[in-house]
């Protein structure tokens, strides 16, 4: 199959090349790219979560983000917890970038992978199995690229300060949630400085039984600098710090924020930590001249987790650097990437921590990607990228392969209104580092079997666009082997799975200059070893079903607008224990006074018919041996936020 699907793609991006060497390399102005557009990219499972969409949800947490969405869903509780799934294929196994900087896996499995605040969040960007090869490296089932705010996306035009402090008060244990943020710039130079913190008690569900260990108590500090020269030379700086600090429920002295409860196990609360540090230096030429358009990032991270009896940590530092070449038809980007990676635990029952174990791992990538406008019907996105992988085990030995990866997708204009899209990708996966907290935990690690993972991709489906109505639909495939143990039972790490996930995702949105309104709809069959996954399927992923997404927005004049969204779960019938279908539907009201525009007041509503429900995508709810971590209730807020 790997063989077959990188003939294909060879031929596709050898002839794809030919027609770049055909063409003048003089630079042309196209416009966008149509392979570019946001149309053509969603029906290639390349979809973006907008400013005013994030706006729209008034999102607080990274699950928030995803409200309304179907392909796209987030387990549940606090946000130590929460988890991000694509197509059922959890975020881990996907490349993760914030503005984009490499981030690293979660370092114990009952918490989340990226501790993020979505304070200043600007965007989302998630490719579902068809990552283009700038990606980055490890893209075995796609993308999700975070992007937040700079000081000039914040700014009034002709303003060189401001700021705004946004204030949210609720009801069940949502509490108080205050971001304040400080920005400005003078002669070329740009700086941003915000903070939020988030502070309440534990939530009820609709039933009204208090979950314990719920209660949000986050702190999120952001600082950003940057300068652009007249010529278009802008260097920036930004640094950041994520942290969730409560008291979370535990088990055997382990924290399991993701449970409301284990069968037959006491459950105590315990001062968890989750923290992320980031720091991101970034070089861009926004004015570029001829075919000299670069790029260049270093970028460290770390994540840190005190989960009770284990301590784990993640680091990564990685960088780029690339060139966007204009074609006469298009761009060529081109460039070399790398990162080096650790997983290092710790003992935590003594009065000083002591390392169980350590994993590195680092990698070096080449990659061109090319898109291009071949006639005015014709786009095509193609690109190929070679990886270099090293891995020093805990045990003291030592891996390293190597591999190539190709992709390639056409949007093809049937019609003035119709279009047909499709895409293939065949990735490398290069190694995977062990679950941090656990390395060496109870058996030594052994990694006899240990090789590297590849995935193999492909989309294809139809939208339709006219007159404010779009129409889109796909069938997607895609299979990941070789996948070695993450979290290994008695510790052998050398343990491979196979995984895959298809299904068909759809929407029809309708928008207008009153608003708009949306229906999406994913169906994904998820199997791991051919077995339909679990949901304490660690590290791989969930078993979604049948998902369906609702959201829309209605101006009711100038000042006042209201929206929701809502998601439905179908029953799942596929697991041992069939998942039960739910359907929770959030609504909000926001006035934004016509003579003071600088002020907004909001009131949400979530979960408005105080349904009782866990997530689709939460963890073991279908295992005999949990009790499930139900959502919040009824829940009830006024934000009030001014600019300055």
């Amino acid at each position: 199959m790997y063989m077959k699907k990188t003939a294909v793609l060879a031929v596709l991006l050898a002839t794809a090349s030919s027609a770049v060497l055909a063409q003048s390399t003089d630079p042309v102005d196209l416009g966008a790219i149509r392979i570019e557009g946001a149309s053509a990219q969603t029906v290639l499972g390349n979809d973006a979560i907008t400013e005013e969409e994030i706006a729209e949800r008034n999102a607080a947490t990274i699950a928030d983000v995803f409200a309304g969405e179907s392909a796209v869903t987030a387990s549940g509780g606090a946000p130590i917890a929460q988890k991000v799934f694509v197509n059922g294929i959890e975020e881990s196994l996907l490349s993760v970038t914030i503005d984009g900087a490499r981030q690293n896996k979660s370092a114990f499995h009952h918490t989340g992978n990226i501790l993020l605040d979505p304070a200043l969040l600007q965007s989302v960007e998630v490719s579902a199995g068809l990552a283009p090869a700038d990606q980055g490296p490890n893209a075995l089932a796609g993308a999700i690229n975070y992007t937040t705010k700079d000081a000039r996306d914040l700014l009034e035009p002709g303003d060189n300060f401001g700021g705004f402090n946004s204030l949210t008060a609720g009801n069940n244990g949502l509490g108080l949630r205050n971001t304040v943020a400080l920005y400005g710039e003078t002669q070329g130079v740009e700086y941003l400085l915000s903070g939020t913190r988030a502070s309440g008690e534990d939530y009820a569900d609709g039933d009204g039984n208090t979950i314990v260990g719920t209660r949000p108590e986050l702190t999120d500090i952001i600082g950003k600098l940057a300068f652009t020269t007249q010529e278009g030379k802008r260097i920036s700086f930004a640094a950041s710090q994520t942290s969730d600090e409560g008291k979370r429920a535990m088990q055997g002295g382990f924290i399991r924020p993701d449970f409301a409860e284990v069968v037959g196990r006491e459950t105590e609360l315990y001062q968890a930590l989750s923290e992320r540090t980031s720091y991101t230096l970034t070089y861009t030429d926004e004015n570029p001249q001829g075919q000299f358009a670069p790029f260049a990032q270093l970028s460290y991270n770390e994540q840190a987790m005190d989960v009770g009896l284990l301590y784990g940590v993640n680091t990564s530092l990685s960088g780029v650097v690339k060139n966007e070449f204009q074609l006469g038809n298009g761009t060529l980007t081109a460039g070399v990437d790398f990162f080096r990676e650790t997983a290092e635990g710790f003992d935590n029952s003594g009065a000083s921590r002591v390392s169980s174990g350590k994993e590195e791992l680092s990698n070096i990538g080449l990659f061109a990607q090319a898109r291009q406008d071949l006639t005015a019907r014709v786009s095509t996105s193609f690109g190929v990228r070679y990886d270099f992988a090293e891995f020093d085990a805990a045990d003291g030995r030592s891996f390293k392969d190597d591999g190539g990866s190709v992709n390639g997708s056409i949007d093809y204009a049937l019609t003035d209104a119709l279009t047909f899209n499709a895409g293939l990708a065949s990735s490398w996966g290069g190694y995977e580092l062990g679950e941090a907290a656990l390395i060496n935990f109870r058996s030594t690690w052994t990694y006899d079997g240990f090789t590297s993972s590849r995935a193999e991709a492909a989309r294809i489906g139809l939208r339709y666009e006219q007159n404010g109505l779009a129409v889109r639909g796909a069938l997607f495939n895609t299979d990941i082997s070789d996948l070695n143990a993450v979290l290994p039972d008695s510790g052998a790490r050398g343990a491979t799975a196979s995984m895959n996930a298809q299904g068909f995702d759809g929407a029809v949105e309708y928008s207008a200059g009153w608003g708009f309104v949306a229906l999406n709809y994913t169906y994904a069959d998820v199997t791991v070893n051919d077995d339909t996954v679990g949901t304490t399927a660690y590290y791989l992923g969930r078993p979604v079903g049948h998902m369906i997404g609702l959201s829309g927005a209605y101006a009711l004049n100038d000042a006042l607008e209201i929206g929701g969204t809502a998601q439905i779960a179908l029953e799942n019938t596929d697991t041992p224990t069939p998942l039960p279908g739910y359907e929770v539907v959030d609504v909000y009201a926001q006035y934004v006074p016509t003579n003071y525009e600088n002020l907004s007041l909001r009131v949400d509503v979530r979960n408005l018919f105080d349904a009782t429900y866990a997530s689709r995508s939460s963890d073991g709810i279908d295992s005999e041996r949990v009790v499930p971590l139900t959502e919040p209730g009824r829940t009830l807020s006024l934000t009030a936020k001014i600019t300055f």
